[in-house]
């Protein structure tokens, strides 16, 4: 099957490393947009583009907090205690804390975890068949989202 390309605005803040983060843009491409990849350890988003994200993702910065292979426990940021400010403060200080992948879109921002999330977010529809790297088939063959 050829896919063509869609002009559509879509942005991922990615890490290559996430298998969660590369099923996210494979779906992207599987609907035949290709977005423009932030790789955000790289290129960390400012604060005030964090917050932002955060907002219109209508989450906490504790919900894109991310702890696995972070210094979540050394920097004590398990503290309940702690404002959103200084959570965030924390991401932009460590980008890495900063869960992933982020999906911008004309639809809205969401965290894509799981990655099919993303689904919702794609104004085209899937152009094929989509199974994640792990097997699970997320789209079938006449790109319909599998239940």
């Amino acid at each position: 099957m050829t896919y063509q390309s869609v002009a559509v605005d879509i942005v991922i803040y990615h890490n290559h490393e996430c298998g969660t983060s590369r099923n996210t843009l494979a779906m992207i491409r599987n609907a035949g947009i290709e977005p423009h990849v932030v790789e955000y350890l790289k290129t960390p988003p400012s604060r005030a583009l964090l917050v932002e994200l955060i907002d219109r993702a209508g989450i906490t910065p504790r919900d894109l907090l991310r702890e696995k292979g972070t210094p979540y426990a050394e920097l004590g940021l398990g503290d309940t205690s702690l404002s959103d400010d200084a959570l965030v403060d924390a991401m932009t200080a460590h980008p890495v804390l900063i869960n992933r992948p982020l999906v911008v879109s004309p639809i809205g921002v969401k965290l894509c975890r799981p990655s099919e999330v993303v689904l919702d977010l794609l104004p085209e529809p899937q152009q094929g068949a989509f199974a994640k790297e792990d097997g699970e088939q997320v789209v079938d063959a006449a790109g319909q989202r599998v239940a």
